[in-house]
């Protein structure tokens, strides 16, 4: 078995043992994604690789290990999606507009993992322009393919984050969630995604899309490794102003669900969702009832307008977020006469157009004649929402469901559709308009050998519960 194969909970095991160096790690990995660039169809995971800073930092790494001055994550290499500041490394945000752009300072979860923790850099991850797709099809450096089958997306908008997780890229992987970004991809690549409770981890150097919904979480093979990086970042960040001061509930994973309520959503099992996925789904809940889980139908009413409301708020954040790129203070610049052709010209040739149509339906949502009518009502409807979560969570420890509605789907089969592309969110948006905490467990392989995920969700920063629960899952396939 290769180094690449393993989790980081063995990897650590290993380093602190000595059984291995950091610098043979992320060696190891380092020659697989050089392997990967060197294939005719790569999974192109990657925009920026950063091989001697990874090195440099591995050799730290090691030793800090023999001076036991280390920590579980010491030594263990780390991918970070490229909207993340890492100081001295370009943030493109997979966007020509962001064309030579260098960041010059560290965002707090890098602070806290590659600094504090002694996690090497191996480079920056491919992503959906801006965090804006579903299939990592709208990067200005080219699309990811999904290593399960190169012909197929790996979903997005961290489709670089999960497909390096499912290639054997990086062992673990930061990604962040403004509608299911980290848990969609996860479920059609076959690997753990987790979005914390909003809040919980800063995003103080996040590249910001819509600022009432982005969290940045990580992908990974196992949910063990997911609270390991999980609980190395999480906590109160004085730089972000949303972050949350409520402790770290740091519970044992031991898989054991006697007692616990697990409610399943009517609005989860409709016509919409693939018969395959349903079953495995339903498979996976009376296997939980079996270890004494106690299941329960529950009902989410407002979901149906989830997606709706999701489309309004977004863009409307998105484009008051992405006004600051205009070629003036940094990135790309179109050379012109006027002031405005300067504006009009560099945002007309460094955007996508996913992008511009955000930008677009956003400002026409915040326009004076269409506040009251779009802006404000989605904003009613998402406390009604948030309303429906309560209620459900007053008899219910944790919401059971698939993470998309389909598994995979072929590169360019829906990029212009992109209403379709949309509605492939539509069981992952609601734990963003609400702020809980949510996860993807990968539950096996369809008939086309295409992963299948199943979604759980607790109460707001309850992730102990949760990730209790997503380890039962997993260990229910581990078996």
């Amino acid at each position: 078995m290769s180094l690449t194969s393993l989790p980081i909970q063995v990897l650590s095991q290993m380093l602190s043992k000595k059984e291995i160096s950091s610098v043979e790690l992320t060696q190891a990995y380092l020659d697989n994604i050089s392997k990967d660039q060197q294939d005719p169809q790569p999974i192109n995971a990657y925009i920026k690789v950063t091989p001697e800073l990874a090195l440099e930092q591995a050799q730290l790494a090691d030793k800090n290990i023999q001076a036991n001055k280390h920590t579980p994550l010491t030594g263990i290499p780390l991918g970070v999606k490229d909207l993340i500041n890492v100081k001295g490394i370009a943030t493109t945000c997979a966007s020509k507009i962001m064309t030579g752009y260098i960041a010059s300072y560290d965002a707090t979860v890098i602070d806290r993992l590659i600094n504090k923790n002694g996690m090497p850099h191996l480079g920056k991850l491919n992503l959906d322009e801006f965090a804006m797709g579903s299939s990592n099809e709208t990067s200005y450096y080219g699309v990811v393919r999904n290593p399960h089958n190169k012909e197929y997306s790996p979903g997005g908008s961290s489709g670089g984050s999960a497909a390096a997780i499912a290639g054997e890229l990086a062992p673990i992987t930061l990604g962040t969630d403004t509608g299911g970004s980290i848990r969609q991809p996860a479920a059609l690549c076959g690997c753990v995604g987790f979005k914390p409770t909003y809040g919980r981890v800063s995003r103080y150097g996040a590249t910001a899309f819509a600022s009432s919904l982005d969290q940045i979480g990580p992908l990974s093979k196992t949910v063990t490794d997911a609270k390991l990086l999980y609980e190395a970042m999480a906590g109160y960040d004085a730089q972000d102003s949303t972050s949350s001061k409520n402790p770290i509930d740091s519970q044992p994973l031991n898989g054991n669900v006697k007692g616990l309520k697990i409610g399943l959503p009517k609005e989860f099992f409709t016509s919409d969702l693939n018969e395959e996925i349903k079953n495995r789904i339903m498979d996976s809940a009376k296997s939980l009832e079996k270890e004494g889980a106690i299941l329960k139908e529950v009902s989410i009413p407002e979901m149906i307008h989830a997606p709706a409301v999701y489309y309004i708020i977004a863009p409307a954040e998105a484009s008051t977020n992405l006004e600051r790129f205009d070629g003036i203070r940094y990135g790309n610049r179109q050379p012109a006469n006027l002031l405005s052709e300067t504006y009009i010209n560099t945002r007309t040739e460094g955007f996508g157009t996913e992008v511009k149509r955000r930008i677009m339906l956003g400002t026409f949502i915040l326009s004076a004649e269409s506040y009251d009518s779009f802006f404000l009502k989605a904003q009613q409807v998402r406390n009604l929402l948030i309303e429906d979560y309560n209620k459900v969570f007053e008899q219910v420890d944790l919401i059971l469901g698939p993470t998309t509605p389909t598994s995979a789907f072929k590169i360019g089969e829906k990029i212009d559709d992109p209403i379709s592309m949309y509605l492939n969110d539509i069981f992952t948006i609601s734990a963003n308009l609400v702020g809980t905490p949510a996860i993807s467990v990968p539950i096996g392989l369809n008939s086309q050998n295409l992963p299948i995920g199943l979604q759980l969700t607790a109460r707001c920063f309850d992730e102990g519960t949760l990730l209790n629960g997503a380890y039962a899952i997993e260990s229910l396939y581990l078996k």
